[in-house]
C-alpha cells in the first residue's frame, strides 16, 4: 500500500510503499482510510519530538482519522502509539477505540475537527468541571484548536469568552464563533491594561501556548483579579511557544491558583474514548465551524510544508 513514510526525523515524510497492515487481535480490523488530519501532534510524532516518541523508524505517522470498515460503516478511530499510523491507504483499528459515524457524515470535517476540538472538549469535561455562566480565557485562540475551543466553551455554557492571540487578522472573526472579548498578544508589557475588565476574575484559562506568553498572561490576569480568593484554574494543553514557562512565584502566592494539564496520560484512554461519541455527534451535525482543506496523500511532502503556516487544518485523503 501507499503511505506517508518517515525514514528520518529530520525530514518530512515521503509518499512511498509500506507493508499493508494486518490485525493481530480479535478486536482489530483493517479500515480503508478516507481522511486523516495533519495535526501538530502528528507533526511532532513524525519529527520524534513528542513526549511519547520511542524513536522507532521507519514509521507511518497519524493518530486518528475516518475510515471505511469491512462492513461498510464509517468509523472515526483513535490509534494507540504505533508505527503504522493513519496517513496511509489502510490502517489497523481497534474497534474499542473507534465509533461508528452517521452515514452522511463528512469525513473531511470529522478528521479535521475531532483532534483539535478534543483538547478543549476533554479538558473542560474531564479535567475542569466548567460551570454554566463561568468566564473562560483562551490563550492561543487564533490557532485551529483555539478557534474550536471558543466554540466548545460557548456550547458548554461559558458566559464570557476572552480570546487572546497573536494573529490580529483572525481575532475579529472569533466574535462570530462566540468570543465576547478579543485581545492581541504581541509581547508588549501592558497586557494587563489591554485585558481590562475582560481579564477580571477569569475562572478558567485554556492555554495552548505555554512558554513566555503563559508567564506574561498569568501575571496580567493575576493583576486584574478583584477577588484573590476566587478560584483560577489554568488548564495547560499545548506548548506552541515553548516547552517551559517561567511562572512567577508571586502569582502562585497572590491568588487561589491551580495549574493542571490535559492530554494523553493526564486523561485516561478510557476517559478520552468516552467523550468521542458526543463530540463526534456535534461535529457531524454542524455545531462547529471547521476550517479544513483536503490534500491528496500523494502530496504529503508539500502538505507538510504548508501545515507550518496554513490557517486551515490540512486533511490528507488517501
Amino acid at each position: 500500500m501507499k503511505a506517508a513514510v518517515v525514514s528520518t526525523f529530520d525530514a518530512p515524510p515521503r509518499y512511498a510503499d509500506f507493508p499493508a497492515p494486518t490485525p493481530a487481535r480479535a478486536d482489530e480490523i483493517v479500515v480503508d482510510v478516507l481522511a486523516a488530519g495533519l495535526h501538530p501532534r502528528v507533526r511532532s510524532q513524525a519529527d520524534g519530538s513528542h513526549y511519547t516518541s520511542t524513536g522507532e523508524l521507519p514509521l507511518v505517522p497519524g493518530i486518528d482519522g475516518v475510515g471505511r470498515a469491512p462492513g461498510g460503516e464509517l468509523r472515526y478511530f483513535v490509534l494507540p502509539d504505533t508505527a503504522v499510523g493513519a496517513l496511509a491507504q489502510q490502517t489497523v483499528v481497534d474497534t474499542r477505540r473507534s465509533i461508528v459515524l452517521p452515514d452522511d457524515s463528512d469525513p473531511i470535517a470529522v478528521a479535521a475537527a475531532m483532534n483539535p476540538a478534543m483538547s478543549s472538549w476533554v479538558g473542560l469535561r474531564r479535567r475542569v468541571a466548567l460551570q454554566p455562566g463561568q468566564k473562560v480565557l483562551i490563550l492561543g485562540a487564533t490557532g485551529n484548536a483555539g478557534q474550536l475551543a471558543v466554540q466548545v466553551a460557548r456550547l458548554l455554557g461559558a458566559a464570557r469568552i476572552v480570546a487572546v492571540g497573536r494573529r490580529t487578522e483572525r481575532l475579529s472573526a472569533l466574535t462570530a464563533l462566540g468570543a465576547t472579548d478579543t485581545v492581541v498578544l504581541d509581547g508588549r508589557p501592558d497586557l494587563a491594561d489591554r485585558l481590562g475588565d475582560a481579564g477580571k476574575d477569569v475562572d478558567v484559562v485554556l492555554d495552548y501556548l505555554w512558554g513566555q506568553p503563559a508567564a506574561d498572561a498569568l501575571h496580567a490576569i493575576v493583576a486584574n483579579r478583584v477577588d484573590d480568593n476566587h478560584q483560577l484554574t489554568w488548564l495547560q494543553i499545548g506548548s506552541v511557544a515553548g516547552p517551559t514557562a517561567p511562572i512567577p512565584s508571586a502569582a502562585l502566592r497572590a491568588t487561589r491558583l491551580q495549574i493542571v494539564g490535559s492530554g494523553q496520560g493526564s486523561v485516561s484512554t478510557r476517559g478520552i474514548l468516552a467523550e468521542l461519541p458526543a463530540l463526534a455527534a456535534e461535529i457531524a451535525s454542524g455545531t462547529f465551524q471547521v476550517d479544513a482543506r483536503a490534500v491528496p496523500l500523494a502530496d504529503v511532502a508539500q502538505a507538510w510544508v504548508d501545515a507550518a503556516t496554513s490557517p486551515q487544518r490540512i486533511v490528507l485523503t488517501p
